[in-house]
């Protein structure tokens, strides 16, 4: 490899693979800051225990703590694989200076956050202990260090070649490490909001220095290799959540996140595959759960009849498939704008008509403001879902029947997806995507095409509110607006299709859950969930406009050749060719 003699002599020596003195001491000082920061976790950070995870305990981390602990582990080990110690290599494919300077933030930021969290709740800095100032001394040295760094990044190379079953265990690894760190945010104290923004700011800062190092990218060129193996890690994963969970509300948050991120998936067959913005699709979650109440022998319905799960589930996506066409075919002619405009009138409509619904505006059919209550539980061949019921040895109750039905409907709904958007109809939707008029000039029939995605989508949000009904027990109006505190609404799910990655499978999913999530867990966001929604938008189109899980067209559009986040664009699909920085 031939280097720039302009470059100064310490970056040459460091792509030529010799650090020079001064890159080792500082790679050398970073692993001593991280190591201070495990050591001051032992300490106690403050004297009482009323600051959420008890930091008054010598020798024994807790709280935010722990996240101080692992993140000091993280900067000190990839400080030695950047001083090149054998069997820690593998951790930097495409440089170490960029992910320990994340890593290293990461750990000051986390402490930081704790030591003014303890300042503000507890009225002053006089209630921090000494080992509180030393780790907010001692996380600030491999800042300094790692910003003085010579910057080392480099194209993506062929990994090592692996026996297969060394791979595989590798994938069910990741998976194991995602379980529990997606169950220790969910288990975080729900009435006090500091440890989880401390999670979400660990979280962060560690998965971009993920990105920075390559692993992600190798990590995913791993599952592209073996799909099946990855599928079913996943599955399994997601299956075995609700058996990790020591309180009824955390498995409910996974109920309702696998509700959503249905519904999201179904919306992103309109917005993400065919390009069609749909501000009122909380409506077709609506009409799915209604005609499930109606239908499901309720003593507050007005219709009198009682259909099995199977036959309501089927009831609920058949009568949103036909409100899909109604509402598609007249006004799919529109494009733009004005097709975002009456798709926010009809959900408006749909809210206003079931108000009026009561037997005194209107007929007597949804009760008006007081909705439909007393829906009965579920029942599948004698199983009852509101009972509890053990599985070897472990007891799952109502959320965790609930959670493992959704799951069984979330896999459908993506094969559904993945179906469709692999097949003619998700090809012709991509070139309406793209430009309606040069599809239309090609032969597709941009209306149809249109009409089905419409339909589709419809079809799904009411298969999955049929079974939100009977989680919930109860339909009303209000659960149906096109913004408020409380998800699901329209302003929501179109949050999550974007903020996620249109077009994919994994995006609307995440999408869901983090925008579910995070509110949840931060009760006081509530007034300002709309605020946060924009200030995240903006922040997502100036810096990842592809979305979070981006679709790897549309990540070629929005970035210039050679500014991908894989490094040295390696490894793209759809026949892109990969461009490395200095090609560029």
């Amino acid at each position: 490899m031939t280097t720039d003699k302009t470059q100064p002599t310490a970056v040459r020596k460091a792509e030529a693979g010799a650090p020079a003195p001064r890159t080792t001491l500082l790679r050398a000082l970073t692993a001593a800051g991280g190591a201070a920061a495990v050591v001051s976790t032992f300490l106690a950070w403050t004297w009482t225990a009323e600051f959420p995870g008890d930091l008054t305990v010598y020798g024994y981390p807790g709280g935010l703590q722990l996240l101080t602990l692992v993140l000091g582990i993280a900067t000190g080990v990839f400080a030695l694989a950047a001083l090149d110690l054998k069997g820690l290599r593998w951790l930097t494919p495409s440089g170490s200076t960029q992910a320990l300077r994340m890593l290293a933030l990461g750990t000051f930021a986390v402490t930081w956050f704790t030591v003014i969290a303890i300042a503000v709740d507890l009225d002053g800095l006089v209630n921090l202990e000494p080992g509180g100032w030393v780790a907010a001394v001692v996380t600030a040295v491999p800042v300094a260090t790692t910003y003085l760094l010579p910057d080392d990044s480099r194209p993506l190379c062929r990994p090592k070649e692996l026996p297969s079953w060394a791979e595989i265990l590798i994938i069910a690894a990741v998976f194991a490490v995602g379980l529990y760190v997606v169950n220790y945010g969910i288990q975080t104290d729900a009435d006090h909001p500091e440890p989880f923004l401390g999670y979400l700011i660990a979280i962060g800062f560690a998965a971009v220095a993920l990105v920075k190092a390559g692993l992600i990218s190798r990590i995913s060129e791993l599952t592209n290799s073996y799909r099946s193996v990855t599928l079913v890690a996943a599955l399994i994963t997601a299956i075995v959540f609700p058996f990790f969970q020591d309180k009824s509300s955390f498995t409910e948050l996974g109920v309702n996140i696998a509700i959503f991120a249905t519904v999201a998936l179904g919306l992103n067959i309109v917005v993400g595959l065919a390009g069609l913005l749909d501000l009122g699709y909380v409506a077709f979650l609506g009409v799915g759960a209604y005609t499930a109440a109606l239908v499901s022998g309720s003593t507050a319905s007005t219709i009198d009849v009682r259909f099995p799960f199977w036959a309501a589930v089927i009831t609920g996506g058949v009568v949103s498939l036909i409100f899909g066409v109604v509402i598609g075919a007249p006004t799919l002619r529109l494009r733009g704008d004005y097709l975002a405009i009456v798709t926010l009138g009809f959900g408006e409509i749909f809210r206003l008509a079931m108000l009026n619904l009561d037997g005194t505006s209107g007929p007597s059919v949804t009760n008006g403001p007081d909705g439909i209550p007393n829906i009965p539980p579920l029942e599948i061949f004698g199983f009852n879902f509101n009972d509890d019921h053990s599985v070897g040895g472990i007891s799952l109750d109502s959320n965790g029947n609930y959670y493992l039905l959704m799951l069984l409907v979330t896999v459908v709904v993506v094969l559904i997806f993945s179906r469709a958007g692999n097949s003619r109809i998700g090809r012709a939707w991509v070139a309406i995507r793209e430009d309606e008029t040069a599809a239309t000039a090609m032969g597709i029939n941009g209306f149809r095409v249109k009409l089905i995605a419409f339909a589709l989508g419809a079809t799904l949000a009411g298969v999955a509110g049929a079974v939100w009904a009977h989680f919930q027990s109860t339909v009303v109006p209000e659960q149906y607006v096109f913004a408020g505190p409380v998800p699901p609404n329209s302003t929501f799910l179109v949050a999550a299709v974007i903020l996620g990655g249109m077009g994919t499978i994994g995006g609307p999913l995440l999408g869901a859950t983090l925008l579910y999530l995070i509110p949840k867990k931060l009760e006081f966001l509530q007034d300002y969930q709309l605020l946060a929604f924009g200030i995240a938008l903006i922040l997502l189109m100036r810096f990842r406009p592809e979305g979070i899980v981006p679709n790897r067209r549309q990540q070629l559009e929005y970035h210039e050749t050679g500014q991908l986040d894989v490094p040295g664009a390696t490894g793209l699909k759809d026949g892109a060719v990969g461009v490395t920085k200095a090609e560029a």
